[in-house]
């Protein structure tokens, strides 16, 4: 009862200064200069109203810079709701509390994705967001905070169940793909456009139905997992220890749990859960205009960015841009700072690594999720991925557990996993995606149906089948 006491009388802000309601919706409105941007919001939305009608539709490149420079207040409004329910929870809520936030922009675009029935896209743009958050943007923090300093410490504690809860969302991925793989695959021969499945045993629908009961299994053991893991940490075994400094915390992270319970919240506790509602539900919308509106550079006749591309990078780079922004902002702030001899401050001995949270939580919550949901509204969204996306996954988790294995960091490994994040961007350039996937994912009755659609569609960017050409065993001559 000890715990519950402490948690609500935290909640309540038992001991802290009371904020009132109108000085809660100023701190908010002035919590950061980006607060600025807001009036781009109800102009992005009238912006994208006007283009979907038949006149006089504004460029869909304006519309996708109004909706971006919209999403950068959003952003840092999440960021500022974020630390200020830090107060109320305390660290280890406040934590998830903002990694679910800052998850908020790719959340809603795979649900987006979903509900347009984009199963591919969808399954790029996750793989996209995951490699984005393990390697670019820890990787970045670490070459740019190691810096100056010899080396950076991450929380040890955090970091090895971080490698089991990384390596368990991979490998989810890996067994429906090596179920697939494994299959006695026969044959499938197109012949004068029509497509034959004499003796094919992989493009079947009883084939996508089993994939389909192995991805909903997993979702549901994923969830499980993930929630078991934020209980652990929130709620370490034995008595009271939630209440006490987790085991191997080092000196830093014991500074901000002690600034938590010091500092004095500028909103009231309900203030900023409605704040934060309200934020969640521009962002959806927005985000939803800002993806409609990139559509130009997807549908380009030139056909020069192909769609997997568009998927693992493109999307999964916009949808994090706005909080890219907002760090460069600072970093050339701090820099600024430097050159004209102002008060730079040491930077920490601790390096921020909640990028792989982002991941951890997206792959085992998110991910699972958009599978559970596809389930109810009727969408065949699985878990069998692309076999070149889940080595990009691999070699991901591979490379991060391994630079994180010391529990230390410093600016070579951070410019290490910088450099691996460009080596996939320049490899996906030149990748078209595996056909036989698209069939599957595809929101059709039957595998047959998808085929045929396929065929009159002329999808020959996803594969021989838009050419006429063979595909023998389930797999494509290009």
């Amino acid at each position: 009862m000890k715990r519950q006491t402490v948690f609500w009388n935290r909640l309540r802000g038992k001991g802290k200064r009371k904020v009132g309601w109108v000085e809660s919706m100023k701190n908010a409105l002035f919590c950061s200069w980006l607060n600025v941007f807001l009036v781009f919001i109800p102009i992005a939305w009238v912006a994208h109203w006007e283009q979907i009608k038949d006149h006089n539709p504004w460029p869909p490149r304006l519309v996708f810079s109004l909706c971006f420079i919209a999403i950068i207040p959003l952003e840092g409004l999440f960021d500022w709701g974020g630390e200020q329910m830090s107060i109320y929870l305390g660290p280890s809520l406040g934590d998830l509390l903002v990694i679910t936030l800052n998850n908020a922009v790719e959340a809603a675009l795979a649900i987006i994705l979903l509900t347009k029935c984009e199963l591919r896209l969808l399954q790029s743009t996750i793989v996209g967001v995951v490699i984005l958050h393990l390697l670019l943007v820890p990787g970045t923090a670490f070459l740019t905070g190691g810096a100056r300093v010899w080396e950076q410490t991450l929380h040890p504690h955090n970091t090895q169940l971080n490698h089991s809860l990384l390596m368990i969302g991979i490998l989810s991925l890996l067994l429906p793909t090596a179920f697939f793989a494994a299959l006695d695959r026969g044959s499938q021969t197109i012949l004068n456009g029509e497509p034959s499945f004499a003796g094919s045993t992989l493009l079947t629908d009883e084939v996508r139905a089993d994939i389909l009961k192995i991805s909903r299994g997993f979702a549901f053991i994923l969830g499980v997992i993930y929630i078991a893991s934020r209980v652990y940490l929130s709620n370490p075994p034995g008595d009271d220890n939630a209440l006490k400094p987790l085991p191997n915390m080092p000196d830093e992270i014991k500074e901000h749990e002690k600034e938590l319970n010091e500092v004095e919240p500028e909103i009231n506790p309900l203030a900023c859960i409605l704040l934060l509602c309200a934020v969640i539900a521009l962002m959806a919308a927005t985000a939803e205009w800002l993806v409609e509106s990139i559509e130009f550079v997807r549908e380009d006749p030139r056909g020069r960015i192909k769609e997997e591309w568009f998927g693992l990078i493109l999307l999964p780079i916009v949808s994090f841009s706005a909080d890219g922004v907002v760090a460069i902002v600072y970093f050339c702030k701090r820099v600024i700072n430097h050159f004209l001899g102002r008060k730079v401050l040491v930077p920490s001995l601790l390096a921020r690594a909640r990028a792989i949270d982002l991941s951890i939580q997206f792959t085992l919550f998110w991910m699972p999720f958009v599978v559970l949901l596809g389930w109810i509204i009727n969408k065949p969204m699985m878990l069998l991925f692309d076999y070149f996306e889940l080595s990009l996954l691999l070699g991901s988790c591979f490379l991060v557990n391994y630079v994180t294995a010391d529990a230390k960091t410093n600016w070579v490994e951070g410019l290490i996993m910088v450099s691996f994040y460009v080596m996939i961007a320049v490899s996906a350039w030149f990748y078209v995606g595996q056909p036989e996937l698209e069939y599957f994912l595809q929101c059709a009755t039957t595998v047959l149906e998808a085929v045929t659609n396929g065929i009159a569609a002329g999808h020959g960017e996803g594969g021989a089948a838009g050419h006429g050409e063979a595909v023998v065993g389930g797999g494509a001559h290009h």
